[in-house]
């Protein structure tokens, strides 16, 4: 049982994390969603498992590796450390819909 949830909460699960700085390039550049998460999060996992392969396109931000990319979630959230915050076209939203996530990824396309 501990391994499971181990793997389920384990940061492999996600796609390669970046920068918050690299991230918002690549998405000035591509338009994709930049989503700002931390392991452990019931619905970061969430939103991981209802985007599918679609993730893979998402650029993720892991808040505990990187101080600019929690500092971008405080910003948005009132000073608290809020996950999943997803950023599209600069605009934050709160731990959105997975399925309004995965249609902006369409828009961007």
């Amino acid at each position: 049982m501990f391994v499971l949830l181990a793997g389920v909460n384990s940061p492999l699960i996600f796609p390669r994390s970046i920068s918050a700085p690299e991230a918002q390039r690549r998405s000035a550049a591509d338009g994709r969603p930049v989503v700002f998460w931390r392991p452990g999060c019931a619905f970061c996992l969430r939103l991981r498992i209802r985007l599918g392969r679609d993730a893979r396109q998402v650029h993720w931000v892991n808040i505990w590796r990187d101080p600019a990319g929690a500092a971008a979630v405080r910003a948005a959230n009132d000073g608290n450390e809020t996950v999943p915050t997803v950023v599209v076209a600069g605009r934050p939203h709160t731990n959105p819909d997975p399925a309004w996530v995965r249609e902006q990824l369409s828009r961007s396309a």
